[in-house]
């Protein structure tokens, strides 16, 4: 069964801290890439944090800095770890993970809720 399970979303305050975590199935091999988008109300998805089994790292902009993303290729899991939260950070945040050109897929988990208000 292919799954992305999620965890650590919630309600923080402006300031705070959260650490995002999606484990994925052992019947998801060869993972090339793992990572975070989101999706603020009335917006496009966007990247937030990407890393490869390599661990090379690409971070949008916005959040440079301030989030830190990791894998452990052992647990097929990708963590994020979120810092210094901005109300502008609100928005569902997806895991996804994708294959290479020779063992391609590109799964994404369900989705879990992160909300920075006061």
């Amino acid at each position: 069964q292919v799954q992305l399970v999620e965890a650590g979303g919630g309600l923080v305050q402006p300031g705070g801290s959260l650490r995002l975590s999606c484990a994925a199935s052992r019947s998801i091999f060869s993972i090339n890439t793992m990572g975070w988008y989101r999706q603020a109300p009335g917006k496009e998805r966007e990247l937030v944090a990407t890393i490869t089994s390599g661990g090379r790292t690409n971070y949008a902009d916005s959040v440079k800095g301030r989030f830190t993303i990791a894998r452990d290729n052992a647990k097929n899991t990708v963590y994020l770890q979120m810092n210094s939260l901005k109300p502008e950070d609100t928005a569902v945040y997806y895991c996804n993970a994708r294959g290479s050109s020779w063992v391609w897929y590109n799964y994404w988990g369900q989705g879990t809720q992160v909300t920075v208000s006061s």
